[in-house]
Protein backbone atom coordinates (compact mmCIF):
# COMPACT_ATOMS: atom_id res chain seq x y z
CA UNK A 1 0.00 0.00 0.00
CA UNK A 2 1.09 3.29 -0.93
CA UNK A 3 2.49 5.99 1.90
CA UNK A 4 5.34 7.16 1.67
CA UNK A 5 5.49 9.56 -1.24
CA UNK A 6 8.74 11.06 -2.68
CA UNK A 7 7.84 14.92 -4.97
CA UNK A 8 10.57 15.94 -6.90
CA UNK A 9 10.60 20.07 -7.67
CA UNK A 10 8.94 22.82 -5.36
CA UNK A 11 7.22 24.76 -8.00
CA UNK A 12 3.23 25.52 -8.34
CA UNK A 13 3.39 21.30 -8.94
CA UNK A 14 4.85 19.91 -6.43
CA UNK A 15 3.42 22.64 -3.55
CA UNK A 16 -0.06 21.54 -4.89
CA UNK A 17 1.04 17.80 -5.12
CA UNK A 18 2.57 18.05 -1.50
CA UNK A 19 -1.24 18.89 -0.06
CA UNK A 20 -3.27 16.41 -2.29
CA UNK A 21 -0.75 13.52 -0.97
CA UNK A 22 -1.58 15.27 3.02
CA UNK A 23 -5.43 15.69 1.77
CA UNK A 24 -5.31 11.61 1.11
CA UNK A 25 -3.45 10.46 4.32
CA UNK A 26 -0.44 10.25 2.32
CA UNK A 27 3.35 11.36 3.82
CA UNK A 28 4.62 13.38 1.36
CA UNK A 29 8.71 14.43 1.12
CA UNK A 30 9.76 17.05 -1.60
CA UNK A 31 12.79 17.26 -2.71
CA UNK A 32 14.05 20.68 -3.80
CA UNK A 33 17.29 21.71 -5.70
CA UNK A 34 17.26 25.38 -4.74
CA UNK A 35 16.75 27.11 -1.18
CA UNK A 36 13.28 28.17 -1.91
CA UNK A 37 9.52 27.20 -3.69
CA UNK A 38 8.43 29.41 -6.51
CA UNK A 39 10.24 26.99 -9.57
CA UNK A 40 9.65 29.62 -12.32
CA UNK A 41 8.05 32.34 -10.60
CA UNK A 42 11.04 32.95 -8.60
CA UNK A 43 12.72 35.82 -9.58
CA UNK A 44 16.44 35.53 -9.31
CA UNK A 45 19.21 37.75 -10.82
CA UNK A 46 21.31 34.74 -11.69
CA UNK A 47 20.17 31.72 -13.88
CA UNK A 48 20.33 28.69 -12.00
CA UNK A 49 21.45 25.62 -13.25
CA UNK A 50 18.51 23.24 -13.48
CA UNK A 51 16.08 25.56 -12.68
CA UNK A 52 13.19 28.02 -14.68
CA UNK A 53 14.77 31.40 -15.06
CA UNK A 54 12.65 34.73 -15.90
CA UNK A 55 12.68 37.80 -16.28
CA UNK A 56 12.10 40.70 -13.80
CA UNK A 57 8.97 42.21 -15.56
CA UNK A 58 6.90 38.74 -16.13
CA UNK A 59 3.31 39.41 -15.68
CA UNK A 60 0.95 36.31 -15.81
CA UNK A 61 -1.09 35.43 -19.21
CA UNK A 62 -3.83 34.54 -17.35
CA UNK A 63 -6.18 36.34 -14.69
CA UNK A 64 -5.75 34.99 -10.71
CA UNK A 65 -9.29 34.22 -11.07
CA UNK A 66 -8.65 31.33 -13.70
CA UNK A 67 -5.00 30.94 -12.24
CA UNK A 68 -6.51 29.97 -8.48
CA UNK A 69 -5.67 26.60 -7.22
CA UNK A 70 -9.09 24.92 -6.76
CA UNK A 71 -9.76 25.94 -2.66
CA UNK A 72 -7.35 28.99 -2.37
CA UNK A 73 -8.38 32.06 -4.35
CA UNK A 74 -6.22 35.13 -4.65
CA UNK A 75 -6.23 37.98 -2.59
CA UNK A 76 -9.42 40.51 -4.00
CA UNK A 77 -6.80 42.97 -3.64
CA UNK A 78 -4.36 41.57 -5.67
CA UNK A 79 -4.12 42.84 -9.58
CA UNK A 80 -6.19 40.91 -12.04
CA UNK A 81 -2.91 39.80 -13.51
CA UNK A 82 -0.31 39.21 -11.13
CA UNK A 83 3.63 39.93 -11.62
CA UNK A 84 5.98 37.04 -11.06
CA UNK A 85 6.57 38.01 -7.46
CA UNK A 86 2.63 38.29 -6.90
CA UNK A 87 2.38 34.99 -7.85
CA UNK A 88 5.23 33.67 -6.00
CA UNK A 89 3.79 35.56 -2.78
CA UNK A 90 0.61 34.22 -3.44
CA UNK A 91 1.98 30.35 -3.39
CA UNK A 92 4.24 31.36 -0.30
CA UNK A 93 0.46 32.12 1.21
CA UNK A 94 -0.56 28.68 0.09
CA UNK A 95 2.05 26.62 1.55
CA UNK A 96 1.87 28.15 4.84
CA UNK A 97 -1.80 27.86 5.10
CA UNK A 98 -1.62 24.53 4.34
CA UNK A 99 1.43 24.13 6.14
CA UNK A 100 3.24 22.60 3.37
CA UNK A 101 7.05 23.52 4.13
CA UNK A 102 7.50 21.53 6.41
CA UNK A 103 7.68 18.44 4.24
CA UNK A 104 10.02 19.81 1.98
CA UNK A 105 14.25 19.38 2.01
CA UNK A 106 15.49 22.75 0.38
CA UNK A 107 19.20 22.23 -1.06
CA UNK A 108 18.56 18.20 -2.16
CA UNK A 109 18.94 17.10 -6.15
CA UNK A 110 17.70 14.44 -7.15
CA UNK A 111 20.43 11.99 -8.25
CA UNK A 112 18.61 9.06 -9.38
CA UNK A 113 15.44 7.31 -9.09
CA UNK A 114 15.05 3.38 -9.81
CA UNK A 115 12.86 0.80 -9.31
CA UNK A 116 13.25 -1.77 -6.13
CA UNK A 117 14.73 -4.74 -6.96
CA UNK A 118 10.96 -6.12 -5.44
CA UNK A 119 9.32 -3.22 -7.71
CA UNK A 120 6.91 -6.15 -9.74
CA UNK A 121 5.29 -6.99 -5.89
CA UNK A 122 5.43 -3.51 -4.09
CA UNK A 123 5.90 -0.69 -6.74
CA UNK A 124 8.28 0.57 -4.41
CA UNK A 125 11.85 3.52 -5.88
CA UNK A 126 14.98 3.91 -4.41
CA UNK A 127 16.29 7.69 -4.48
CA UNK A 128 19.37 8.81 -3.89
CA UNK A 129 19.52 12.65 -3.34
CA UNK A 130 22.73 14.92 -2.71
CA UNK A 131 22.47 17.52 -0.07
CA UNK A 132 25.88 19.41 1.25
CA UNK A 133 27.85 17.37 -0.96
CA UNK A 134 26.65 13.88 0.64
CA UNK A 135 24.55 11.22 -0.77
CA UNK A 136 21.73 9.38 0.62
CA UNK A 137 19.50 6.85 -0.37
CA UNK A 138 15.88 6.40 0.69
CA UNK A 139 13.03 4.11 -0.60
CA UNK A 140 9.50 5.52 -1.21
CA UNK A 141 6.11 3.77 -1.87
CA UNK A 142 5.60 6.57 -5.10
CA UNK A 143 6.94 9.55 -6.66
CA UNK A 144 5.53 12.47 -8.29
CA UNK A 145 7.74 14.46 -10.51
CA UNK A 146 7.23 17.97 -11.03
CA UNK A 147 9.81 19.59 -12.48
CA UNK A 148 8.09 21.01 -15.77
CA UNK A 149 10.11 21.69 -18.91
CA UNK A 150 11.96 25.20 -18.56
CA UNK A 151 14.98 24.40 -17.46
CA UNK A 152 16.64 23.14 -20.60
CA UNK A 153 16.70 25.43 -23.52
CA UNK A 154 16.66 24.44 -26.90
CA UNK A 155 19.49 26.30 -29.02
CA UNK A 156 19.62 24.70 -32.42
CA UNK A 157 22.62 26.87 -33.61
CA UNK A 158 23.01 24.25 -36.61
CA UNK A 159 19.90 25.64 -37.98
CA UNK A 160 21.10 29.74 -38.64
CA UNK A 161 24.32 29.53 -41.23
CA UNK A 162 26.69 32.05 -40.04
CA UNK A 163 26.00 32.17 -36.71
CA UNK A 164 30.16 30.89 -35.83
CA UNK A 165 30.82 34.30 -37.44
CA UNK A 166 28.48 36.65 -35.94
CA UNK A 167 30.68 39.53 -33.66
CA UNK A 168 27.81 40.83 -31.90
CA UNK A 169 25.79 39.06 -28.76
CA UNK A 170 23.67 36.42 -28.63
CA UNK A 171 21.68 34.59 -26.12
CA UNK A 172 19.08 32.57 -25.54
CA UNK A 173 15.89 33.83 -24.35
CA UNK A 174 16.36 31.93 -20.48
CA UNK A 175 19.30 34.47 -20.06
CA UNK A 176 17.24 37.48 -19.83
CA UNK A 177 16.86 39.78 -17.23
CA UNK A 178 16.83 43.42 -17.72
CA UNK A 179 16.64 45.38 -21.10
CA UNK A 180 19.66 47.60 -20.40
CA UNK A 181 21.70 44.98 -21.86
CA UNK A 182 19.86 46.24 -25.36
CA UNK A 183 20.81 50.02 -24.72
CA UNK A 184 21.35 51.86 -28.42
CA UNK A 185 21.65 48.32 -30.10
CA UNK A 186 20.15 46.79 -32.81
CA UNK A 187 18.20 44.10 -31.69
CA UNK A 188 16.68 41.09 -33.75
CA UNK A 189 14.57 37.85 -31.89
CA UNK A 190 14.25 35.07 -33.05
CA UNK A 191 10.80 33.44 -32.46
CA UNK A 192 7.69 34.88 -31.34
CA UNK A 193 6.08 33.51 -28.23
CA UNK A 194 5.31 35.08 -25.19
CA UNK A 195 8.91 35.38 -24.09
CA UNK A 196 10.55 36.36 -27.20
CA UNK A 197 7.32 39.25 -27.84
CA UNK A 198 7.87 40.40 -24.12
CA UNK A 199 11.72 40.57 -24.57
CA UNK A 200 11.19 42.46 -27.65
CA UNK A 201 9.02 45.09 -26.44
CA UNK A 202 11.22 45.82 -23.29
CA UNK A 203 13.97 46.34 -26.03
CA UNK A 204 12.39 48.83 -27.92
CA UNK A 205 12.23 51.15 -25.45
CA UNK A 206 16.15 51.39 -25.04
CA UNK A 207 17.31 49.86 -28.46
CA UNK A 208 17.94 51.75 -31.76
CA UNK A 209 16.55 48.87 -33.39
CA UNK A 210 14.02 45.95 -32.85
CA UNK A 211 13.43 43.02 -35.23
CA UNK A 212 10.94 40.05 -34.75
CA UNK A 213 12.02 37.39 -36.91
CA UNK A 214 9.23 34.43 -37.78
CA UNK A 215 8.30 32.21 -40.13
CA UNK A 216 5.17 30.67 -38.73
CA UNK A 217 4.19 33.91 -37.24
CA UNK A 218 0.74 34.26 -34.54
CA UNK A 219 -2.08 35.25 -33.29
CA UNK A 220 -1.90 38.03 -30.57
CA UNK A 221 -4.44 39.09 -27.94
CA UNK A 222 -4.81 41.29 -25.91
CA UNK A 223 -5.19 40.53 -21.49
CA UNK A 224 -7.74 43.16 -21.77
CA UNK A 225 -10.95 41.24 -23.41
CA UNK A 226 -14.63 42.25 -24.18
CA UNK A 227 -15.92 45.49 -22.04
CA UNK A 228 -12.42 45.52 -20.55
CA UNK A 229 -13.10 42.06 -19.00
CA UNK A 230 -9.92 39.54 -18.83
CA UNK A 231 -9.86 37.41 -21.83
CA UNK A 232 -9.50 34.40 -20.42
CA UNK A 233 -12.58 34.58 -18.48
CA UNK A 234 -14.23 35.53 -20.93
CA UNK A 235 -13.30 33.36 -23.61
CA UNK A 236 -12.92 29.90 -21.52
CA UNK A 237 -16.40 29.19 -20.40
CA UNK A 238 -18.37 25.74 -20.40
CA UNK A 239 -20.73 27.60 -23.01
CA UNK A 240 -18.16 28.69 -25.66
CA UNK A 241 -16.76 25.53 -25.25
CA UNK A 242 -19.32 23.26 -26.36
CA UNK A 243 -20.04 25.66 -29.11
CA UNK A 244 -16.10 25.59 -30.18
CA UNK A 245 -16.16 21.51 -29.99
CA UNK A 246 -19.38 21.30 -31.49
CA UNK A 247 -18.64 23.06 -34.83
CA UNK A 248 -16.36 21.61 -37.92
CA UNK A 249 -13.10 22.36 -37.25
CA UNK A 250 -12.22 24.95 -40.42
CA UNK A 251 -15.12 26.92 -38.67
CA UNK A 252 -13.99 26.78 -35.55
CA UNK A 253 -10.61 28.04 -36.77
CA UNK A 254 -11.88 31.05 -38.68
CA UNK A 255 -14.16 32.16 -35.81
CA UNK A 256 -11.16 32.34 -33.72
CA UNK A 257 -9.33 34.25 -36.50
CA UNK A 258 -12.07 36.40 -37.06
CA UNK A 259 -12.03 36.97 -33.07
CA UNK A 260 -8.39 38.02 -32.80
CA UNK A 261 -8.64 40.06 -36.04
CA UNK A 262 -11.03 42.12 -34.44
CA UNK A 263 -8.29 43.83 -32.11
CA UNK A 264 -6.42 44.65 -35.45
CA UNK A 265 -5.95 42.99 -38.90
CA UNK A 266 -2.85 40.48 -38.46
CA UNK A 267 -2.08 39.97 -42.48
CA UNK A 268 -1.40 44.10 -42.36
CA UNK A 269 0.92 43.50 -39.29
CA UNK A 270 3.31 40.57 -40.82
CA UNK A 271 1.71 38.68 -37.97
CA UNK A 272 -0.51 36.01 -39.45
CA UNK A 273 -0.14 32.49 -38.75
CA UNK A 274 1.76 30.42 -42.03
CA UNK A 275 -0.56 27.39 -41.20
CA UNK A 276 -4.17 28.22 -39.40
CA UNK A 277 -5.23 24.71 -39.44
CA UNK A 278 -3.85 24.41 -36.12
CA UNK A 279 -4.13 26.45 -33.20
CA UNK A 280 -0.38 27.34 -32.32
CA UNK A 281 -0.04 29.10 -28.17
CA UNK A 282 -1.64 32.76 -29.18
CA UNK A 283 0.59 35.57 -27.53
CA UNK A 284 -0.85 37.65 -25.32
CA UNK A 285 0.31 41.02 -25.51
CA UNK A 286 -1.20 44.65 -24.45
CA UNK A 287 1.83 46.65 -26.49
CA UNK A 288 2.63 44.94 -29.51
CA UNK A 289 0.31 45.99 -32.26
CA UNK A 290 1.26 49.55 -30.96
CA UNK A 291 4.90 49.03 -31.17
CA UNK A 292 4.45 48.15 -34.87
CA UNK A 293 2.41 50.75 -35.81
CA UNK A 294 4.89 53.50 -34.59
CA UNK A 295 7.98 51.69 -35.74
CA UNK A 296 9.30 50.83 -32.78
CA UNK A 297 9.24 46.93 -33.98
CA UNK A 298 9.54 45.35 -37.06
CA UNK A 299 8.46 41.46 -38.24
CA UNK A 300 10.63 39.79 -40.36
CA UNK A 301 10.39 36.80 -42.07
CA UNK A 302 12.56 33.22 -41.48
CA UNK A 303 16.26 34.20 -41.15
CA UNK A 304 18.17 33.00 -43.98
CA UNK A 305 21.92 33.41 -42.96
CA UNK A 306 23.81 35.44 -40.50
CA UNK A 307 26.73 37.70 -40.85
CA UNK A 308 29.54 39.62 -39.14
CA UNK A 309 27.67 42.28 -38.00
CA UNK A 310 24.09 41.66 -40.26
CA UNK A 311 21.44 39.07 -41.20
CA UNK A 312 19.62 38.30 -43.82
CA UNK A 313 16.09 36.94 -44.08
CA UNK A 314 14.13 34.77 -46.30
CA UNK A 315 13.00 36.49 -50.00
CA UNK A 316 14.70 39.62 -48.84
CA UNK A 317 18.04 40.39 -50.21
CA UNK A 318 18.70 43.40 -47.94
CA UNK A 319 20.92 43.21 -44.95
CA UNK A 320 20.07 44.17 -41.94
CA UNK A 321 22.38 45.44 -39.16
CA UNK A 322 22.53 43.59 -35.96
CA UNK A 323 24.16 44.12 -32.43
CA UNK A 324 22.52 41.53 -30.38
CA UNK A 325 20.34 38.56 -31.30
CA UNK A 326 17.97 36.73 -28.51
CA UNK A 327 17.03 33.07 -29.88
CA UNK A 328 13.33 32.57 -28.36
CA UNK A 329 13.60 29.14 -29.35
CA UNK A 330 11.74 27.46 -26.78
CA UNK A 331 13.00 24.45 -24.59
CA UNK A 332 13.21 20.66 -24.35
CA UNK A 333 12.47 18.48 -21.69
CA UNK A 334 14.17 15.41 -19.96
CA UNK A 335 14.07 13.34 -16.75
CA UNK A 336 18.27 12.46 -16.36
CA UNK A 337 17.36 10.87 -13.06
CA UNK A 338 15.15 8.40 -14.45
CA UNK A 339 16.23 5.43 -16.82
CA UNK A 340 14.52 5.58 -20.48
CA UNK A 341 12.51 2.29 -19.75
CA UNK A 342 10.74 4.10 -16.92
CA UNK A 343 10.00 7.36 -19.45
CA UNK A 344 11.37 7.55 -22.51
CA UNK A 345 11.86 11.54 -24.56
CA UNK A 346 11.90 11.52 -27.90
CA UNK A 347 11.10 14.35 -30.39
CA UNK A 348 9.55 16.44 -27.59
CA UNK A 349 7.29 14.35 -26.21
CA UNK A 350 7.17 11.45 -23.79
CA UNK A 351 4.65 8.10 -23.67
CA UNK A 352 2.47 9.33 -20.97
CA UNK A 353 -1.40 7.93 -20.25
CA UNK A 354 -3.16 10.99 -19.76
CA UNK A 355 0.52 13.49 -20.06
CA UNK A 356 0.89 11.59 -16.59
CA UNK A 357 1.37 8.12 -16.15
CA UNK A 358 4.15 5.49 -17.61
CA UNK A 359 1.56 3.00 -19.55
CA UNK A 360 4.14 -0.08 -19.22
CA UNK A 361 5.26 0.09 -15.52
CA UNK A 362 3.60 -3.01 -13.09
CA UNK A 363 2.64 -0.72 -10.88
CA UNK A 364 0.95 2.78 -11.43
CA UNK A 365 3.62 4.61 -8.68
CA UNK A 366 5.39 7.20 -10.83
CA UNK A 367 3.51 10.09 -12.07
CA UNK A 368 4.76 13.01 -14.03
CA UNK A 369 2.82 15.87 -13.03
CA UNK A 370 2.84 19.81 -15.24
CA UNK A 371 4.43 18.36 -18.18
CA UNK A 372 1.35 19.70 -20.53
CA UNK A 373 0.64 23.12 -21.98
CA UNK A 374 -2.99 24.15 -22.09
CA UNK A 375 -4.52 26.57 -23.68
CA UNK A 376 -5.36 28.14 -20.22
CA UNK A 377 -4.04 28.29 -16.66
CA UNK A 378 -1.31 26.26 -15.39
CA UNK A 379 -2.25 26.06 -11.50
CA UNK A 380 -5.67 24.32 -12.01
CA UNK A 381 -4.67 21.57 -14.27
CA UNK A 382 -1.75 20.37 -12.19
CA UNK A 383 -3.69 20.51 -9.14
CA UNK A 384 -6.46 18.25 -11.06
CA UNK A 385 -3.66 15.86 -12.20
CA UNK A 386 -2.21 15.50 -8.50
CA UNK A 387 -5.68 14.85 -6.89
CA UNK A 388 -5.95 11.95 -9.22
CA UNK A 389 -2.94 10.63 -9.10
CA UNK A 390 -2.94 10.77 -5.32
CA UNK A 391 -6.02 8.54 -5.65
CA UNK A 392 -4.67 6.37 -7.87
CA UNK A 393 -1.87 5.73 -5.77
CA UNK A 394 -4.43 5.01 -2.77
CA UNK A 395 -6.22 2.59 -5.16
CA UNK A 396 -9.26 4.60 -5.08
CA UNK A 397 -9.10 5.19 -8.81
CA UNK A 398 -8.06 2.89 -11.44
CA UNK A 399 -6.34 2.81 -14.64
CA UNK A 400 -7.16 1.49 -17.30
CA UNK A 401 -5.60 -2.24 -18.78
CA UNK A 402 -1.81 -1.11 -20.40
CA UNK A 403 -3.47 -1.99 -24.25
CA UNK A 404 -6.10 0.92 -23.78
CA UNK A 405 -3.39 3.24 -22.26
CA UNK A 406 -1.17 2.29 -24.94
CA UNK A 407 -3.69 3.17 -28.15
CA UNK A 408 -4.86 6.32 -26.46
CA UNK A 409 -0.93 7.32 -25.95
CA UNK A 410 -0.47 6.40 -29.42
CA UNK A 411 -3.33 8.31 -31.43
CA UNK A 412 -2.43 11.05 -29.59
CA UNK A 413 1.17 11.60 -30.98
CA UNK A 414 -0.56 11.26 -34.04
CA UNK A 415 -2.02 14.89 -33.65
CA UNK A 416 -4.60 14.52 -36.26
CA UNK A 417 -6.28 17.46 -37.52
CA UNK A 418 -9.65 16.88 -35.64
CA UNK A 419 -12.96 17.39 -37.49
CA UNK A 420 -14.45 19.54 -34.75
CA UNK A 421 -13.24 21.78 -32.18
CA UNK A 422 -9.51 23.15 -32.31
CA UNK A 423 -6.72 20.79 -33.44
CA UNK A 424 -3.03 22.11 -31.94
CA UNK A 425 0.12 22.11 -32.91
CA UNK A 426 1.76 20.51 -30.51
CA UNK A 427 1.15 16.86 -28.93
CA UNK A 428 1.54 18.50 -25.64
CA UNK A 429 -1.16 21.49 -26.15
CA UNK A 430 -4.45 20.67 -25.10
CA UNK A 431 -8.06 22.46 -24.57
CA UNK A 432 -7.48 22.44 -20.92
CA UNK A 433 -11.17 22.82 -19.88
CA UNK A 434 -11.89 19.26 -21.95
CA UNK A 435 -8.89 18.18 -20.30
CA UNK A 436 -9.26 18.99 -16.25
CA UNK A 437 -12.88 17.43 -16.93
CA UNK A 438 -12.26 14.19 -18.50
CA UNK A 439 -9.51 13.99 -15.24
CA UNK A 440 -12.46 15.21 -12.97
CA UNK A 441 -14.46 12.78 -14.39
CA UNK A 442 -12.47 10.04 -13.09
CA UNK A 443 -12.33 11.17 -10.03
CA UNK A 444 -15.99 12.20 -9.13
CA UNK A 445 -15.53 15.89 -9.37
CA UNK A 446 -16.88 17.43 -12.46
CA UNK A 447 -19.73 19.44 -11.73
CA UNK A 448 -23.19 18.11 -13.42
CA UNK A 449 -25.01 21.57 -14.52
CA UNK A 450 -28.23 19.59 -15.26
CA UNK A 451 -28.51 18.56 -11.75
CA UNK A 452 -27.73 21.98 -10.39
CA UNK A 453 -30.10 23.73 -12.26
CA UNK A 454 -32.48 21.73 -10.50
CA UNK A 455 -30.80 22.29 -7.21
CA UNK A 456 -29.05 25.51 -7.23
CA UNK A 457 -30.19 26.78 -10.84
CA UNK A 458 -28.21 30.10 -10.02
CA UNK A 459 -24.90 28.17 -9.51
CA UNK A 460 -25.87 26.23 -12.53
CA UNK A 461 -26.38 29.39 -14.88
CA UNK A 462 -22.99 30.97 -13.34
CA UNK A 463 -20.76 27.72 -13.75
CA UNK A 464 -22.12 27.37 -17.72
CA UNK A 465 -22.69 30.71 -19.25
CA UNK A 466 -19.58 32.23 -16.82
CA UNK A 467 -16.02 31.72 -16.45
CA UNK A 468 -14.82 28.17 -15.99
CA UNK A 469 -12.98 28.89 -12.68
CA UNK A 470 -11.18 25.80 -11.43
CA UNK A 471 -13.57 26.21 -7.52
CA UNK A 472 -15.70 24.16 -9.68
CA UNK A 473 -13.92 21.29 -8.87
CA UNK A 474 -14.42 21.20 -5.65
CA UNK A 475 -18.15 21.55 -5.22
CA UNK A 476 -18.94 17.51 -5.14
CA UNK A 477 -16.98 14.60 -4.57
CA UNK A 478 -14.03 14.01 -2.87
CA UNK A 479 -12.20 16.99 -1.52
CA UNK A 480 -15.19 18.77 -1.78
CA UNK A 481 -14.71 22.10 -0.40
CA UNK A 482 -17.68 24.32 1.39
CA UNK A 483 -16.51 27.75 0.22
CA UNK A 484 -16.70 26.50 -3.84
CA UNK A 485 -20.04 28.21 -4.45
CA UNK A 486 -18.95 31.13 -2.46
CA UNK A 487 -15.88 31.67 -4.69
CA UNK A 488 -17.38 30.73 -7.26
CA UNK A 489 -20.49 33.44 -6.27
CA UNK A 490 -18.13 35.82 -5.80
CA UNK A 491 -15.41 35.36 -8.37
CA UNK A 492 -16.40 38.87 -10.64
CA UNK A 493 -16.41 41.24 -7.37
CA UNK A 494 -12.42 39.97 -7.23
CA UNK A 495 -11.71 40.86 -10.42
CA UNK A 496 -13.34 44.07 -10.42
CA UNK A 497 -12.34 45.22 -7.26
CA UNK A 498 -8.64 46.56 -7.96
CA UNK A 499 -9.54 48.30 -10.72
CA UNK A 500 -12.56 50.04 -9.47
CA UNK A 501 -9.76 52.63 -7.76
CA UNK A 502 -12.36 55.76 -7.93
CA UNK A 503 -15.37 56.19 -6.19
CA UNK A 504 -18.16 57.14 -8.71
CA UNK A 505 -21.85 58.16 -8.01
CA UNK A 506 -24.32 55.20 -7.70
CA UNK A 507 -25.69 55.24 -10.79
CA UNK A 508 -22.80 55.20 -12.93
CA UNK A 509 -21.33 52.57 -10.57
CA UNK A 510 -24.24 50.48 -11.26
CA UNK A 511 -23.97 49.94 -14.69
CA UNK A 512 -21.12 47.65 -15.11
CA UNK A 513 -22.25 45.50 -12.28
CA UNK A 514 -25.10 44.95 -14.22
CA UNK A 515 -22.81 43.51 -17.26
CA UNK A 516 -21.12 41.51 -14.58
CA UNK A 517 -24.66 39.70 -12.96
CA UNK A 518 -25.57 38.25 -16.81
CA UNK A 519 -22.25 36.45 -16.95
Amino acid sequence: MVKRVAIIGAGVSGLTSIKCCLDEGLEPTCFERSDDIGGVWRFTEDVEDGRPSLYKSMVSNTCKEMSAFTDFPYPEDFPVFVSNSQVLEYLRMYAKHFGLLKHIQFKTTVISVRKCPDFSATGQWAIVTESNGKQESSVFDAVMVCIGYLSDPSLPLESFPGIETFQGKYFHSRYYKHPDVFEGKKVLVIGMGNSGVDIAIEASRVAEKVMISTGRGAWVISRVFDNGYPWDMVFLTRFMNVIRNSLPGPITTWLVAHRTSQWFDHANYGLIPKDRDVIREPVLNDELPGCIITGKITIKPSLKEIKENSVTFQNSPTEEPVDVIVFATGYKFSFPFLEESVVKVEKKQASLYKYIFPPHLEKPTLAVIGLIKPFGAVMPVVEIQARWVTRVFKGLCQLPPVSTMVEEINETKKNKIRWFGLSYDEILKTDCLVYIDELASLMGTKPNVLALLLKDPVLAMKIFFGPCTAYQYRLTGPGKWNGARHAILTQWDRTVKPTRTRILCSWLSSVPLLTISLK
